[in-house]
Protein backbone atom coordinates (compact mmCIF):
# COMPACT_ATOMS: atom_id res chain seq x y z
CA UNK A 1 0.00 0.00 0.00
CA UNK A 2 1.33 3.85 -0.98
CA UNK A 3 1.86 5.65 1.47
CA UNK A 4 0.00 8.76 2.24
CA UNK A 5 2.21 12.09 1.25
CA UNK A 6 4.00 13.39 4.22
CA UNK A 7 3.01 17.10 5.38
CA UNK A 8 4.93 19.11 6.54
CA UNK A 9 3.46 22.85 7.68
CA UNK A 10 5.37 25.96 7.67
CA UNK A 11 4.23 29.10 9.93
CA UNK A 12 5.43 32.52 10.17
CA UNK A 13 3.54 33.98 13.48
CA UNK A 14 4.10 36.91 16.02
CA UNK A 15 5.72 35.89 19.78
CA UNK A 16 2.10 35.55 20.86
CA UNK A 17 1.21 32.83 18.11
CA UNK A 18 -1.15 35.09 15.92
CA UNK A 19 -0.73 34.67 11.90
CA UNK A 20 -2.73 37.52 11.03
CA UNK A 21 -2.66 41.17 11.93
CA UNK A 22 -6.89 40.98 12.16
CA UNK A 23 -9.17 38.19 11.16
CA UNK A 24 -9.98 39.82 7.00
CA UNK A 25 -6.61 41.57 6.57
CA UNK A 26 -5.21 38.89 3.82
CA UNK A 27 -1.11 39.47 4.15
CA UNK A 28 -0.98 38.61 0.62
CA UNK A 29 -2.07 42.37 0.31
CA UNK A 30 -1.14 45.86 1.11
CA UNK A 31 -1.07 47.37 3.39
CA UNK A 32 -0.85 44.11 5.97
CA UNK A 33 1.98 42.10 4.25
CA UNK A 34 4.42 45.57 5.08
CA UNK A 35 2.91 45.66 8.58
CA UNK A 36 3.86 42.15 8.86
CA UNK A 37 6.99 42.48 7.42
CA UNK A 38 7.98 45.40 9.61
CA UNK A 39 7.50 42.75 12.23
CA UNK A 40 11.46 41.08 12.00
CA UNK A 41 14.01 43.55 11.77
CA UNK A 42 17.38 42.65 9.22
CA UNK A 43 19.77 41.13 10.86
CA UNK A 44 22.87 39.70 9.99
CA UNK A 45 22.14 36.24 11.29
CA UNK A 46 18.71 35.95 10.41
CA UNK A 47 16.82 32.47 10.98
CA UNK A 48 15.07 32.64 7.74
CA UNK A 49 15.11 29.50 5.38
CA UNK A 50 13.36 28.43 1.94
CA UNK A 51 11.23 26.13 3.89
CA UNK A 52 10.41 25.30 0.44
CA UNK A 53 13.69 24.56 -1.38
CA UNK A 54 14.62 22.64 1.89
CA UNK A 55 11.56 19.73 1.76
CA UNK A 56 11.86 20.14 -2.20
CA UNK A 57 15.80 18.74 -1.42
CA UNK A 58 14.54 16.26 1.17
CA UNK A 59 11.40 14.67 0.48
CA UNK A 60 10.78 15.64 -2.96
CA UNK A 61 7.84 17.85 -2.10
CA UNK A 62 5.87 18.66 -5.44
CA UNK A 63 3.02 20.16 -3.89
CA UNK A 64 2.02 23.52 -1.70
CA UNK A 65 -1.89 23.49 0.33
CA UNK A 66 -3.48 27.25 0.95
CA UNK A 67 -6.71 27.38 2.47
CA UNK A 68 -9.18 29.93 0.17
CA UNK A 69 -9.14 32.11 3.37
CA UNK A 70 -5.47 33.06 2.15
CA UNK A 71 -6.44 34.59 -1.13
CA UNK A 72 -9.98 35.68 -0.48
CA UNK A 73 -11.54 37.20 2.51
CA UNK A 74 -14.41 36.18 4.43
CA UNK A 75 -16.55 39.48 3.47
CA UNK A 76 -15.21 39.59 -0.14
CA UNK A 77 -17.87 38.65 -2.69
CA UNK A 78 -16.26 36.78 -5.44
CA UNK A 79 -17.56 37.63 -9.44
CA UNK A 80 -20.64 35.97 -10.13
CA UNK A 81 -19.91 32.73 -12.61
CA UNK A 82 -21.97 31.49 -15.55
CA UNK A 83 -24.65 29.27 -14.97
CA UNK A 84 -23.98 25.54 -15.47
CA UNK A 85 -26.52 24.64 -18.07
CA UNK A 86 -25.28 20.78 -18.60
CA UNK A 87 -26.06 17.95 -16.76
CA UNK A 88 -23.96 18.52 -13.41
CA UNK A 89 -23.33 14.82 -12.47
CA UNK A 90 -20.17 14.27 -14.79
CA UNK A 91 -18.75 17.52 -13.24
CA UNK A 92 -18.50 15.61 -9.50
CA UNK A 93 -15.77 13.15 -10.69
CA UNK A 94 -11.72 14.41 -10.52
CA UNK A 95 -10.91 16.70 -13.21
CA UNK A 96 -7.74 15.92 -14.62
CA UNK A 97 -6.68 16.86 -17.96
CA UNK A 98 -3.84 14.60 -19.67
CA UNK A 99 -3.00 17.42 -21.66
CA UNK A 100 -2.19 18.63 -18.02
CA UNK A 101 -0.93 15.97 -16.46
CA UNK A 102 1.37 14.87 -18.93
CA UNK A 103 3.40 18.50 -19.59
CA UNK A 104 4.57 18.25 -15.92
CA UNK A 105 8.49 19.07 -15.87
CA UNK A 106 10.91 17.76 -12.85
CA UNK A 107 10.51 20.99 -11.24
CA UNK A 108 6.72 21.21 -11.23
CA UNK A 109 4.34 21.91 -8.84
CA UNK A 110 1.22 21.99 -7.28
CA UNK A 111 -0.35 25.04 -5.53
CA UNK A 112 -3.20 23.03 -4.24
CA UNK A 113 -5.85 25.07 -2.68
CA UNK A 114 -9.22 23.62 -0.36
CA UNK A 115 -12.37 25.54 -1.98
CA UNK A 116 -15.42 23.58 -1.43
CA UNK A 117 -17.56 26.85 -1.46
CA UNK A 118 -16.03 28.04 -4.63
CA UNK A 119 -14.65 31.12 -4.18
CA UNK A 120 -11.19 31.64 -5.59
CA UNK A 121 -11.22 32.98 -9.29
CA UNK A 122 -8.19 32.16 -10.84
CA UNK A 123 -6.33 34.86 -12.70
CA UNK A 124 -2.41 34.28 -12.53
CA UNK A 125 -0.77 31.89 -14.19
CA UNK A 126 3.24 30.53 -13.35
CA UNK A 127 6.05 28.28 -15.45
CA UNK A 128 6.22 24.85 -13.68
CA UNK A 129 2.91 25.49 -11.50
CA UNK A 130 -0.36 24.24 -11.62
CA UNK A 131 -3.66 24.99 -9.70
CA UNK A 132 -5.07 22.22 -7.88
CA UNK A 133 -8.56 22.42 -6.81
CA UNK A 134 -10.02 20.58 -3.74
CA UNK A 135 -13.16 20.29 -4.00
CA UNK A 136 -16.74 18.48 -2.22
CA UNK A 137 -19.96 17.40 -3.78
CA UNK A 138 -21.60 20.30 -2.11
CA UNK A 139 -19.24 22.50 -4.46
CA UNK A 140 -21.52 24.35 -6.77
CA UNK A 141 -21.81 23.22 -10.28
CA UNK A 142 -21.55 26.82 -11.54
CA UNK A 143 -17.79 26.53 -9.87
CA UNK A 144 -17.12 23.10 -11.33
CA UNK A 145 -18.14 24.25 -14.76
CA UNK A 146 -15.95 27.25 -14.53
CA UNK A 147 -12.43 25.31 -13.45
CA UNK A 148 -13.40 22.79 -15.97
CA UNK A 149 -13.40 25.79 -19.02
CA UNK A 150 -10.16 27.42 -17.38
CA UNK A 151 -8.27 23.49 -17.74
CA UNK A 152 -7.61 24.08 -13.98
CA UNK A 153 -7.51 20.26 -11.78
CA UNK A 154 -9.79 19.43 -9.44
CA UNK A 155 -10.53 16.83 -7.25
CA UNK A 156 -14.06 15.82 -5.47
CA UNK A 157 -13.00 14.65 -2.13
CA UNK A 158 -16.05 14.97 0.68
CA UNK A 159 -19.42 15.30 1.39
CA UNK A 160 -20.58 18.33 2.28
CA UNK A 161 -16.96 19.62 3.17
CA UNK A 162 -13.46 18.63 1.62
CA UNK A 163 -12.29 15.16 3.34
CA UNK A 164 -8.66 15.80 4.12
CA UNK A 165 -7.72 12.47 5.27
CA UNK A 166 -9.19 11.43 1.44
CA UNK A 167 -7.74 14.72 -0.22
CA UNK A 168 -3.82 14.30 0.60
CA UNK A 169 -4.44 10.50 -0.11
CA UNK A 170 -5.88 11.32 -3.44
CA UNK A 171 -3.15 13.66 -3.95
CA UNK A 172 -0.20 10.65 -3.62
CA UNK A 173 -2.40 7.82 -5.54
CA UNK A 174 -3.56 10.79 -8.83
CA UNK A 175 -0.69 12.72 -8.98
CA UNK A 176 2.16 11.15 -7.28
CA UNK A 177 2.38 13.76 -4.96
CA UNK A 178 5.12 12.40 -2.27
CA UNK A 179 5.06 15.79 0.04
CA UNK A 180 3.05 18.35 0.76
CA UNK A 181 4.16 21.82 2.06
CA UNK A 182 1.11 23.94 3.90
CA UNK A 183 1.56 27.39 4.32
CA UNK A 184 -2.18 27.69 4.94
CA UNK A 185 -3.78 30.12 7.87
CA UNK A 186 -5.02 28.40 11.29
CA UNK A 187 -7.93 26.99 10.21
CA UNK A 188 -6.45 24.68 7.66
CA UNK A 189 -3.77 23.82 9.86
CA UNK A 190 -5.99 23.07 12.80
CA UNK A 191 -7.90 20.69 10.38
CA UNK A 192 -5.25 19.12 9.54
CA UNK A 193 -3.74 19.02 13.06
CA UNK A 194 -7.04 17.42 13.92
CA UNK A 195 -6.95 14.72 10.66
CA UNK A 196 -3.80 13.87 12.14
CA UNK A 197 -2.15 14.83 9.24
CA UNK A 198 0.69 16.94 10.04
CA UNK A 199 4.18 15.03 10.26
CA UNK A 200 6.29 18.01 10.79
CA UNK A 201 6.26 21.80 12.05
CA UNK A 202 8.64 24.84 10.75
CA UNK A 203 7.37 27.73 12.88
CA UNK A 204 8.90 30.97 12.80
CA UNK A 205 8.12 33.45 15.95
CA UNK A 206 8.59 37.42 15.06
CA UNK A 207 9.79 39.36 17.80
CA UNK A 208 6.43 41.33 17.63
CA UNK A 209 2.67 40.80 19.83
CA UNK A 210 -0.66 41.38 17.52
CA UNK A 211 -3.27 40.11 20.38
CA UNK A 212 -6.94 40.41 19.69
CA UNK A 213 -9.42 38.06 20.51
CA UNK A 214 -10.50 35.53 17.32
CA UNK A 215 -7.16 36.98 15.08
CA UNK A 216 -6.35 33.54 13.58
CA UNK A 217 -3.60 31.48 15.26
CA UNK A 218 -0.48 28.87 14.40
CA UNK A 219 -3.73 26.07 14.79
CA UNK A 220 -7.05 27.33 14.94
CA UNK A 221 -10.38 25.00 14.18
CA UNK A 222 -12.32 22.78 16.52
CA UNK A 223 -11.42 22.06 20.14
CA UNK A 224 -9.88 19.21 21.93
CA UNK A 225 -12.18 16.94 24.03
CA UNK A 226 -12.37 16.73 27.29
CA UNK A 227 -9.73 14.50 28.34
CA UNK A 228 -8.07 14.35 24.86
CA UNK A 229 -4.43 14.87 24.79
CA UNK A 230 -2.02 17.57 22.78
CA UNK A 231 -0.11 16.36 19.64
CA UNK A 232 2.75 15.95 21.22
CA UNK A 233 6.09 17.01 19.23
CA UNK A 234 9.76 16.24 19.30
CA UNK A 235 12.15 19.18 18.56
CA UNK A 236 14.54 18.66 15.95
CA UNK A 237 16.18 22.17 15.88
CA UNK A 238 15.95 25.75 17.69
CA UNK A 239 17.65 29.04 16.52
CA UNK A 240 17.45 32.74 17.06
CA UNK A 241 18.98 35.64 15.84
CA UNK A 242 20.04 38.92 16.77
CA UNK A 243 17.10 40.55 15.76
CA UNK A 244 14.85 38.23 18.13
CA UNK A 245 13.37 36.04 16.03
CA UNK A 246 13.00 32.40 16.10
CA UNK A 247 12.88 29.40 14.46
CA UNK A 248 11.94 26.04 15.82
CA UNK A 249 11.38 23.08 13.76
CA UNK A 250 9.58 19.48 15.40
CA UNK A 251 8.84 16.89 13.81
CA UNK A 252 5.10 14.98 14.97
CA UNK A 253 5.30 12.28 17.77
CA UNK A 254 3.17 9.25 16.88
CA UNK A 255 1.52 7.29 19.64
CA UNK A 256 3.78 4.49 19.33
CA UNK A 257 6.51 6.98 20.03
CA UNK A 258 7.99 6.69 16.54
CA UNK A 259 7.57 9.40 14.07
CA UNK A 260 7.07 8.77 10.47
CA UNK A 261 9.69 8.19 8.30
Amino acid sequence: MQKRPRVVVNVEASADGKVALTRNALLMHRPSSELWASMTPQSPDSVAIDVMESVRQRYGCNAVLEGSGSLVSEDEIPARLPTYDGDPVGLYEHFLPVDVIEQRSPLHMWFTVVDSRGRVRWTERHENWDALVLVARSTPADYLGYLRRERICYLVVGEERVDLSRAVAAMGTELGVTCILSNAGGGLNGALLRADLIDELHLKLAPALVGGLGTPSVMDGSPLAVGEFPTRLQLLSAQSDAAGAVRLHYAVRRESGAERP
